[in-house]
């Protein structure tokens, strides 16, 4: 069957979200460093750590687990948008959870300061907004891909204002898909078949004419292959699989893509 059309999820496929982060937590710690000369990776791993632990203890966690928030993600998020009330509950927890995911992160390191936790708390975000990061083979592989005469989706887990900020701060992203469709307006998030579905409506095509290109095989790959969708697991590290799920295909870096696609023509 021939491919005619490909949706792209967004973060740690399209952008470098991973780097994005690391490089946020990194500028953080050092400020730490600064004021009271905490050794600024312990600080890191130990507010990682922590803010996982912590993120999975509040009520609406299900609900962000299921739109595909993940725990720093809502260290910098503000939740304004999305209909659902969840998203409200979200908005009023952010600032607690930034300020208490930090304060039991300088615990950990032998620091008990929760102002020094409120200020990192507020560092992190600015810091993770200043880097809006793109794979160096994204543009290239978006320009081949339009001039080739693929219809082109984004299908992305996340908040709609969160995700709808990382799209904006990138300009030159948005303009290549003639649908972007973010998981907190649609009501339900990757593997779910509905929002596939939903993706393939909106293109007009049947299920087996598009490929789902993305990293995260209990997302992008599983909700495809829950409609009979081909997919492209990207794993660029080499990552071993050890899961039940099988990728149709899985390549290192976007370009490999072509290869997928003239073999389908």
């Amino acid at each position: 069957m021939t491919i005619k059309a490909v949706l792209f999820d967004l973060d740690d496929t399209l952008l470098w979200d991973d780097k994005s982060v690391e490089e946020a937590f990194q500028a953080t710690c050092r400020e730490a460093q600064k004021m009271a000369g905490i050794d600024p990776f312990e600080l890191e791993q130990a507010v990682r750590r922590g803010a996982i632990a912590l993120y999975e203890t509040y009520d609406v966690f299900p609900f962000a687990k299921m739109i595909g928030i993940n725990a720093f993600e809502a260290l910098w998020g503000h939740f304004t948008e999305g209909a659902d009330e969840n998203f409200r509950k979200l908005e009023r927890l952010a600032p607690v959870y930034r300020k208490e995911a930090w304060t039991r992160g300088l615990k950990a390191v032998g620091v008990d300061d929760p102002e020094l936790g409120y200020s990192l708390g507020e560092i992190f975000p600015a810091e993770r907004r200043k880097r809006p990061l793109v794979y160096d083979e994204t543009f290239p592989v978006l320009n081949r891909l339009k001039d080739e005469g693929y219809q082109l989706l984004m299908l992305t887990n996340g908040a709609p204002d969160l995700q709808q900020e990382k799209i904006n701060g990138v300009p030159e992203l948005a303009p290549y898909f003639e649908h972007i469709v973010i998981s907190g307006n649609f009501g339900e998030g990757k593997p779910a078949a509905s929002i596939f579905e939903y993706a393939v409506r909106l293109l007009g095509i049947r299920p087996e004419e598009g490929i789902m290109v993305g990293d995260k095989l209990n997302t992008d790959i599983l909700g495809s292959s829950r409609i009979g969708m081909p997919n492209a697991w990207v794993n660029r590290r080499g990552s071993e699989n050890r899961t039940e799920i099988r990728p149709v295909h899985e390549i290192r870096n976007l370009q490999s893509l072509f290869d997928i696609l003239e073999h389908s023509r």
